[in-house]
């Protein structure tokens, strides 16, 4: 029996409606992406190296690595928690920086996401992996796996585009009105407590930045064109589905609908949660996380008890 352990949590958050960021561009689909604060209490110090960001613990492990992708807006710290619990285990756990709101014109899209982590997997010389993702960072897992499927270990997805959004709102946005902000990025949680006043500003701050938002629309777009619901009986790995009840993003019927169409899933469902189970109920996620990697993939064996 998988037995629980804490870890010191960062202060998260928000996964937020891209249209609600830019205005002057229709977006016909809820796109979101997800944006983390830390709080202090669990940091990892990020490497740059070979042109790339990231956090690599436990890098001499012999078992094929755990790869956590962000979303749209660029923040890996949302992962932390749970590439600390990993760690704890004595597995190896990498969260890469996605530049996603710095991408040059011609990739800033799902196929040049996917280039792109393929690009730093061969740099760090991995050819077999587990891609875990949430909204955004989900899809690029999932498109990889179609494109690069002898690489792939397991998939373990929340929150996952790629199939439909829903649309929380209206399509035009207030840049200069924070109670519109708020009122939306609370629609992302089952707890509105989420959204802090810092958070606000952050996506203040990137809505207001034309280089930026231009980018976080480019692929939003994207997103919302190059959908995988036709491929995903081609991904034979097995998958994990964390999925929130109470996501109002990508509802429950999303969830269903890749445990349906994908061949070999697991589907859980956490109570009195949003669209990011890793944030709003880390523990839950990161039971839910290590019982499948220690029960179901014969490449990944954990120790039975924390180290």
């Amino acid at each position: 029996m998988f037995q629980c352990f804490t870890i010191l949590k960062p202060r998260i958050l928000l996964v937020y409606p891209l249209f609600a960021l830019c205005g002057l561009y229709f977006i016909p689909s809820g796109v979101h992406f997800l944006l983390a604060i830390p709080n202090g209490k669990l940091t990892f110090k990020f490497q740059n190296a070979g042109g790339f960001k990231f956090v690599d613990l436990n890098n001499a492990s012999q078992r094929p690595p755990v790869l956590f992708l962000h979303g749209l807006l660029g923040n890996p710290e949302g992962w932390f928690d749970a590439a600390a619990a990993l760690a704890t285990r004595k597995c190896r756990a990498i969260v890469p920086y996605l530049p996603i709101d710095h991408m040059p014109r011609g990739q800033a899209n799902v196929g040049g996401l996917v280039n792109y982590v393929r690009e730093f997997t061969d740099f760090l010389d991995i050819d077999s992996m587990v891609l875990v993702g949430n909204s955004l960072g989900g899809q690029i897992a999932l498109r990889y796996s179609i494109d690069y499927p002898e690489h792939i270990a397991a998939l373990i997805l929340s929150g996952s585009s790629g199939i439909y959004e829903t649309e929380i709102g209206t399509k035009t946005f207030r840049r200069q009105d924070r109670v519109f902000i708020r009122a939306k990025a609370e629609k992302s949680f089952y707890d509105p407590a989420m959204v802090t006043d810092e958070l606000i500003d952050r996506i203040h701050e990137l809505a207001t930045d034309r280089f930026r938002a231009l980018r976080i629309v480019w692929v939003a777009r994207s997103s919302v064109n190059d959908l995988v619901i036709d491929d995903l009986g081609e991904i034979k790995a097995p998958t994990l589905l964390i999925w929130g009840a109470e996501d109002q993003i990508t509802p429950p019927d999303v969830a269903h609908t890749f445990d349906r169409m994908m061949p070999s899933t697991q589907l859980h469902f956490i109570e009195k949660c949003g669209h990011a189970p890793m944030m709003e109920h880390p523990d839950t996620f990161n039971e839910i996380m290590i019982d499948f990697l220690e029960h179901s993939i014969d490449r990944i064996t954990l120790p039975s008890v924390p180290i």
